[in-house]
């Protein structure tokens, strides 16, 4: 039975891989790819841009952050800089003045966010969300920034998420029906969907202490829902770094134990396989009463994880295990026995499948078929930006495809735009190794 999967699993995976770029419809991305690809094999030239990328959004104009791409850019030895960047390194006096003012500060810096980023805000992305929903393809739109610090900062973050649900459940109610992303096996599907971060809705996050936290951000959180219930709209809770993760899942399960809110609205949560204690946190949402007894079954996304340099490194300073897996194959294998819990519990739970590898969707898609399941039974989901080529080869093989879509303006989405950089241009990123490993090396199993 496992050769039959793994035989089906390499057919899938063929022609997932077959799929036409999509680049041509978006000129901006094919030059964020090339920029991007050329890091490969120059960790040099990647650590300044990062760095780069990472200290523009504290500089005052373009002057200040010319001078800092260019005191980056010089710090680089060994490696071969692209033409671009090379009057960066001329006389003093002139550097700045090119990287405030050409394409290598600010407009290059931006031409690589839009690659990540549909707009400012919801007003803004209305329009490249209509158009993805008429190709064929969901989405879920998240608010970018980061953690608050300050009750102004979280009430702030608390008015966007309305305003944009209210904005967005408006737009969605003309669009065409599309009978594969408009419902499923439990039945409708919410067009208006948005992620939400609970680090952003409190100030109080205390790893030490999660339950102040949990309480607090439930402030903002029950409101949220409560519009989201009234407009039809699809919340969906967002994991971050480890440290926050117990108060996450306490203020969810907390909101949603409410009588209030059996009925609906449609909610979700996240699962991310690169930790160590991932099935264990699956096992508790799926026997969770205030997720899984519901009218409306909560979407369970699984990921891999965006933070595994941050786990590591916190982890190293403090002396402590790292929470994540060391090898990336243990986070595969992982994903995989995650994927197969999910698709087991369909029938309580939507399960949406977040990947770029096409080992890992693949797996999903001929595990499903065969556990019987139908196509609609079973969501996928990439990244703008990242997984465009992938969407189109999903939305071909039939399944329901969403696209985790980030609006925000560049300042807020900067820490957002380096983990995807990073994810490019990791050695163990799976788009790198895409790059360079063949399809057979790609389709090994984990374990």
């Amino acid at each position: 039975m496992e050769a039959a999967l793994e035989t089906r699993i390499r057919e899938l995976a063929e022609e997932l891989s077959r799929t036409e770029p999509v680049t041509w419809r978006r000129p901006a991305v094919a030059l964020g790819r090339r920029q991007l690809g050329s890091l490969d094999g120059r960790p040099a030239l990647r650590s300044a841009l990062f760095r780069f990328v990472d200290a523009a959004p504290a500089c005052r104009g373009p002057f200040d952050r010319g001078a800092h791409l260019r005191a980056f850019v010089r710090e680089v030895d060994g490696e071969r800089v692209p033409l671009a960047l090379r009057p960066l390194r001329g006389p003093a006096a002139v550097g700045p003045l090119l990287a405030a003012y050409g394409l290598a500060s600010g407009p290059a810096t931006a031409l690589l966010a839009r690659q990540f980023i549909a707009g400012r805000d919801v007003k803004d992305a209305t329009r490249t969300l209509r158009a993805m929903w008429r190709h064929g393809q969901a989405f879920a739109l998240d608010l970018l920034g980061e953690s608050t610090v300050s009750e102004a900062e979280a009430q702030a973050y608390f008015k966007r998420c309305a305003e944009t649900l209210r904005v967005l459940a408006d737009a969605a109610r003309e669009w065409p029906e599309q009978p594969l992303l408009d419902a499923d096996h439990h039945g409708r599907l919410a067009r208006a969907n948005l992620s939400i971060k609970l680090t952003a809705l409190t100030p109080l996050l205390r790893p030490l202490a999660p339950e102040r936290g949990a309480a607090d951000a439930a402030r903002r959180l029950w409101p949220l829902l409560q519009l989201a219930r009234e407009l039809g709209a699809h919340v969906h809770l967002d994991m971050e770094d480890y440290d926050s993760r117990e108060t996450l899942l306490l203020a969810f399960e907390g909101v949603l134990a409410s009588e209030e809110f059996r009925e609906a609205p449609s909610v979700g949560v996240v699962v991310q396989a690169y930790l160590r204690d991932a099935d264990e946190t699956l096992e508790r949402i799926l026997s969770s009463p205030s997720l899984t007894q519901r009218a409306i079954p909560p979407t369970i996304r699984l990921v891999k994880g965006a933070y595994w340099d941050h786990e590591s490194v916190i982890a190293g300073q403090r002396g402590w295990q790292a929470p994540v897996w060391a090898e990336k194959r243990e986070s595969d294998a992982c994903f995989e026995r995650l994927t197969r819990r999910l698709i087991d519990a369909r029938d309580s739970v939507r399960p949406a499948i977040a990947t770029h590898n096409l080992r890992s969707l693949a797996h999903a898609i001929a595990y499903l078929e065969r556990c019987g399941g139908e196509r609609r039974e079973l969501e996928l989901q990439v990244l703008r930006g990242l997984g465009d080529d992938l969407a189109e080869g999903i939305s071909r093989l039939g399944y329901r495809v969403r696209i985790y879509t980030p609006i925000g303006d560049l300042v807020a989405g900067m820490a957002y735009l380096v983990r995807r950089l990073l994810e490019n241009s990791s050695n163990e990123g799976f788009l790198l190794r895409q790059r360079h490993q063949s399809l057979d090396e790609l389709l090994r199993p984990p374990a």
